[in-house]
């Protein structure tokens, strides 16, 4: 008797943000063009573009804050545009990219401040600062708060009243290496409990191994959407493999290397670089694996994000 999984006959969950054929015209500037995209319950996700390719104005209609022109973007299956959306947007939170604050307030004036806007409690408010790593300067004036403190203090306010969804515009402006790393476990953090998290970055490398998925915009429209290497793989770029020999081998296994099925072959003093498709990577990798002792390391390249987006966008 054939066995039946417990999930058989179930129906996936409906995607917590939908956007459906999303339209907004600014006179004869298509800011956003005819935009579809599912965003799961729970996913880190990524949204990147060029300036002006329609991210901020996607985002701003996603938060309800402008109307589309055409189009039902839905948030926890509530329109955004309906009169039930007002108690969804007290479960979201929304990091703009260039955030403004008082500087004559200390961080936690201006915690207490949101959340008053927000009807969340003060007492949420040194939690939030903790979470950031501000505790240490609740009490100081904003004025005196550095570019990345600032910006720290603007994820603080989007946290305030526990948000079940994160809109994140260029979060990590003005951060150093350390305080995006600790952002990044935050957000992992976030995830682990259930929050859906949407960002926007420029910096592509910062992003390639941290989102689960991500969405690639230009001139309005979404171009590509998927996981990282499922996007390599759409777009079948080549990729590298770098081998490190032994000088007194170099000029045998460049001759094995020359006789692969490879469009370029790079040397730099006891390292040598070759270019091959996607679907010769194995059989490069097992000529190059019979060479025994005389390879001393291997490493595969895959192509960047960097790559992947101007594949996609141009």
């Amino acid at each position: 008797m054939a066995s039946i999984s417990p999930d058989a006959g179930k129906t996936a969950p409906p995607p917590v943000i939908a956007a459906r054929q999303v339209v907004k015209h600014y006179g004869r500037v298509h800011a956003v063009d005819g935009v579809d995209l599912d965003i799961e319950h729970g996913e880190l996700f990524g949204l990147i573009g060029h300036n002006g390719a329609g991210k901020s104005t996607l985002f701003k209609m996603m938060l309800g804050l402008i109307p589309p022109t055409s189009g039902e973007i839905r948030i926890a299956g509530t329109a955004v545009t309906g009169k039930g959306f007002r108690a969804v947007r007290r479960r979201v939170g929304y990091l703009p990219e260039n955030v403004v604050l008082y500087d004559n307030l200390t961080g936690l004036e201006t915690l207490q401040f949101f959340a008053q806007l927000k009807g969340v409690a003060y007492s949420a408010c040194p939690n939030a600062l903790e979470r950031v790593g501000l505790a240490h300067a609740a009490k100081r004036r904003v004025r005196e708060y550095s570019k990345g403190m600032r910006q720290r203090l603007g994820f603080a306010q989007a946290l305030l009243g526990k948000p079940q969804i994160l809109f994140l515009d260029e979060p990590t402006n003005g951060l150093d290496p350390e305080a995006i790393r600790e952002f990044y476990a935050t957000l992992r953090g976030l995830r682990a409990e259930g929050v859906t998290v949407v960002l926007t970055s420029h910096i592509l490398s910062e992003i390639q191994e941290r989102v689960d998925r991500l969405a690639i915009m230009a001139t309005g429209k979404i171009r590509a959407v998927g996981t990282v290497q499922a996007l390599r793989e759409e777009m079948d770029l080549p990729l590298w493999i770098d081998v490190r020999i032994a000088p007194s081998d170099f000029d045998s296994v460049r001759a094995v290397l020359g006789q692969l099925p490879v469009s370029a072959i790079e040397a730099h003093d006891d390292r040598v670089s070759v270019r091959c498709a996607r679907d010769t990577k194995m059989p490069v990798i097992e000529a190059l694996a019979a060479l025994d002792g005389r390879l001393l390391d291997l490493h595969v390249r895959e192509p960047s994000l960097e790559d992947v987006f101007f594949g996609f966008s141009d």
